[in-house]
């Protein structure tokens, strides 16, 4: 019975990315064609070409890339250096600032974007990478994860290493990091996801042609005179391809970290 509920909702999410991509291989036609077909009834295979040459997508995939591998380094460094700070050494407020950082969690991105916004005003960061990245360096989802992680490695190993005359630093790069590799992978995932797909703030930030994203390109399709919906499922299907890859490559770590970091107390 369980299997059966756990199919049906696999099916559940499936379904719309399924015919997502079929819909990019039909004519506008076929897409609102009545009674509704799953199967494109011939294949339209011009769509990828004619969308594609609409606007300068290779530089728009270009920039989605530098944005979300640049946000994602940032939080693997960063949320794994709080974590081990959090999870190994003992201050005073550690566990008060370690809820205040879980707080920040409950504060969605449409509260927090009229300073945000302000801030990278006030630095003159706007149609710039940097004025896209900044903000969001550090995920406080990330510190949790690797905290919940890093909370259970030996305190012996770390106390050797510090016999043994190595750094702090050291210590982190060389032995910590190692040890945590499943829940840098889950964390990555995680991350570069919400970059790949971030769409509200690049729209804010961005207003020149050569620094858009995917996701701005693909709004692009969408204009007062109507929607070219297959041109507009033919880019999201390609953009959808760089996360299958990802996480298709590192499901083993990503299961791996989540199981082990998510679910401790």
């Amino acid at each position: 019975m369980l299997f059966l509920l756990l199919s049906l909702a696999t099916l559940w999410a499936i379904v719309p990315i399924l015919w997502m991509v079929l819909s990019s291989f039909k004519t506008m036609e076929d897409i609102f064609r009545v009674p509704v077909r799953l199967l494109p009834d011939p294949f339209y295979w011009k769509a990828y070409p004619e969308a594609w040459g609409q606007r300068n997508f290779g530089l728009y995939f270009l920039n989605s890339c530098i944005i979300a591998l640049s946000i994602t380094i940032g939080n693997l460094l960063i949320c794994s250096l709080a974590a081990f700070s959090l999870a190994k050494y003992r201050f005073f407020g550690r566990n008060l600032l370690f809820m205040l950082i879980l707080s920040t969690l409950m504060l969605p991105l449409e509260v927090t974007m009229v300073p945000l916004f302000l801030v990278v005003k006030t630095l003159k960061w706007q149609n710039t990478f940097l004025g896209v990245i900044a903000p969001f360096l550090a995920d406080p989802f990330g510190v949790f994860l690797m905290r919940q992680y890093m909370i259970d490695l030996p305190n012996e190993l770390i106390e050797a290493a510090r016999i043994d005359g190595m750094d702090e630093l050291g210590i982190f790069f060389k032995i910590v990091l190692p040890l945590v590799r499943p829940a840098l992978t889950a964390l990555a995932i995680f991350i570069f996801r919400e970059s790949w797909n971030m769409y509200i703030w690049p729209l804010i930030i961005i207003t020149t042609e050569n620094l858009r994203p995917v996701t701005l390109g693909i709004a692009l399709f969408m204009s007062n005179y109507g929607t070219d919906w297959n041109q507009l499922l033919a880019i999201a299907t390609l953009a959808m391809v760089p996360m299958v890859v990802i996480f298709l490559s590192l499901q083993r770590y990503f299961v791996q970290g989540i199981v082990l970091s998510g679910i401790k107390g």
